[in-house]
């Protein structure tokens, strides 16, 4: 009878709305993430938390449990996704998908046909990157307008940092040869100085007014695509950066109406940061829609050579990347979200990027005895991406600390364009995943998507291998920064669960945390490291809730 009541509230994608179900996990490896008891043959759950983890021998009885057989898949805590966009994981669902395109004819072909298929309105999309490709260059506005004539076109670069818009696009946002660039942005030109298409950074912004987020409906159903894609790759909970403060009510009322299957961590765009600070943190349906955090940009990316660095770009010296903000900026908002009891998160790709930002939080908190911060000494402060930095600032990580939010798949993305962009000294300091960690930094795990596919077997694989999809690493790509499996779980488990002040109840499978659980068919601890991206996630579990399964 219960096997058929959750069955039913499966199909009908009610499940996270569900009362928490009594489980008895087994058939199995299960790792529990913990170090004094790191394997396990059972787990039981009771009303949402776990109340037992150990052998089969000594387990209590299981009346009333519903028995879940892992048929040999592994069981782990459950995963989280400690950096992503859950509104762009959503959009991408429903918009042009650039991913994998192999050329600029490729793409271009892709828009023709979704713009034959889609004959009104705008077209959106995103997932485009040119270092593959045979062209060996940014896409433009002419190669826009030939694809899809006459339309308003805009197309993300994979990294988020960078949009190419047709002349239609910029006609109506009013861009022209004499417009000039926000602070943080620019606006490509050619040689006669009129706008390429391409829009850096905080340039985007000028073409803000053209995107479809404005219809509530369809943000709304965005949502609920990004919740059923995370929950079917084995994501529990999700640190949601740049989440925008206009968007948290609707999150919220989701998760109280039971749309939302997995949890979700935000951290908000700069403006609801005084509301924020005024109201104090926010939870609601049981903690399944914290937020908490403000989210910060210092530099921009390196893809598109917007990462703020010390020395010019290897590959085009007339740059040094773009800064998005000032000390003068940025210290004050900082201190006000310590006096206001919030978590702080910057954005931080290149080495000038973060060693300013380093240097930025140690004046705030120098400005701000613990005994006027509601959270004392424990801030938890982080950066996002701490991607390219120089050996000689790691200390910061520990000495302040910083918690360190670093998505490996960008490194076997990357591998392929970021040599030559930096040259190979600065490598040293670049995706310096081991490195921190041995110093005794908290390095959580995240994908970056819609930047990145978003799959939690990629990003394991990542930290592992170090190595692209296809097995390359190329020369010197520093294979000393890979990371152990048991450093790769805790950067996927209780790492994060401790950068969103939760590793009490979340993080390991232990007696009376809650029942986050994530099974994957292929074992991430023994496995060959090449086998790891090609299982999938069979079980997801939140609250004691199945909230996917793979049958």
């Amino acid at each position: 009878m219960r096997r058929t009541l959750l069955l039913a509230l499966l199909l009908s994608g009610a499940a996270a709305s569900a009362q928490a179900q009594d489980l008895l996990i087994r058939g199995g490896p299960i790792y529990t993430g913990a170090d004094t008891a790191p394997t396990a043959e059972v787990v039981q759950v009771r009303d949402g938390r776990i109340v037992y983890v150990g052998g089969a021998a000594g387990a209590p009885s299981a009346d009333g449990l519903e028995v879940v057989d892992l048929k040999g898949a592994a069981l782990f805590p459950g995963f989280t996704d400690g950096h992503a966009h859950l509104d762009g994981i959503g959009w991408r669902e429903l918009t042009l998908n650039l991913e994998g395109s192999a050329s600029v004819a490729e793409a271009m072909a892709r828009l023709t046909a979704w713009a034959e298929d889609h004959p009104e309105g705008p077209i959106v999309g995103r997932g485009w990157i040119e270092t593959h490709w045979p062209e060996g260059r940014f896409l433009t506005r002419q190669d826009l307008d030939a694809a899809a004539p006459g339309r308003v076109v805009l197309l993300g670069r994979a990294d988020g940092h960078a949009m190419v818009a047709s002349s239609p696009a910029l006609a109506a946002a009013g861009i022209t040869a004499d417009t000039a660039a926000p602070p943080g942005g620019e606006i490509l030109k050619d040689g006669n100085g009129h706008p390429t298409g391409m829009l850096v950074d905080a340039a985007e912004q000028l073409v803000g007014g053209l995107m479809p987020q404005a219809d509530p409906e369809a943000l709304r159903e965005a949502y609920r695509a990004g919740f059923r894609v995370e929950a079917e790759y084995g994501w529990t909970g999700l640190h949601f950066m740049s989440a925008p403060w206009r968007d948290v009510p609707m999150m919220e009322a989701m998760a109280e109406a039971g749309e939302a299957p997995i949890r979700v961590y935000n951290s908000i765009t700069p403006d609801g940061a005084a509301e924020l600070i005024a109201g104090g943190p926010r939870s609601v349906a049981d903690g399944r829609i914290i937020t908490r955090a403000i989210k910060y940009y210092a530099d921009g990316a390196l893809g598109s050579r917007g990462a703020a660095l010390f020395e010019p770009y290897a590959d085009r010296p007339d740059t040094t990347g773009l800064m998005q903000i000032t000390e003068q900026e940025i210290v004050p908002l900082y201190q006000a979200a310590l006096k206001g009891g919030i978590q702080v998160a910057t954005h931080a790709i290149g080495d000038r990027g973060n060693a300013s930002v380093a240097e930025w939080y140690q004046q705030a908190l120098a400005g701000v005895a613990p005994s006027e911060r509601p959270n004392g000494a424990d801030v938890r402060w982080r950066i996002e991406h701490a991607q390219i930095l120089r050996p000689a600032d790691y200390h910061w990580f520990v000495d302040l600390p910083i918690i360190a939010s670093m998505q490996p798949s960008h490194a076997i993305g990357d591998l392929h364009f970021a040599p030559a962009r930096l040259g190979d000294d600065r490598l040293d300091g670049a995706y310096a995943w081991h490195s921190l960690a041995d110093l005794g930094g908290v390095v959580i795990g995240g994908s970056d998507a819609p930047v990145e596919r978003g799959a939690p077997l990629i990003e394991f694989y990542a930290a592992v291998a170090r190595r692209d999809l296809q097995g390359f690493q190329g020369p010197d790509w520093r294979p000393q920064e890979a990371v152990d499996r048991q450093t790769a779980l805790k950067m996927f488990t209780l790492w994060p669960a401790y950068a969103s002040f939760r590793e009490d109840e979340l993080g390991t499978i232990e007696v009376g945390k809650r029942a986050d659980f994530t099974a994957f068919s292929v074992d991430l601890m023994t496995a060959p490291e090449a086998d790891i991206p090609k299982g999938r996630a069979v079980l997801t579990v939140v609250d004691g809730v199945v909230v996917h399964r793979a049958e």
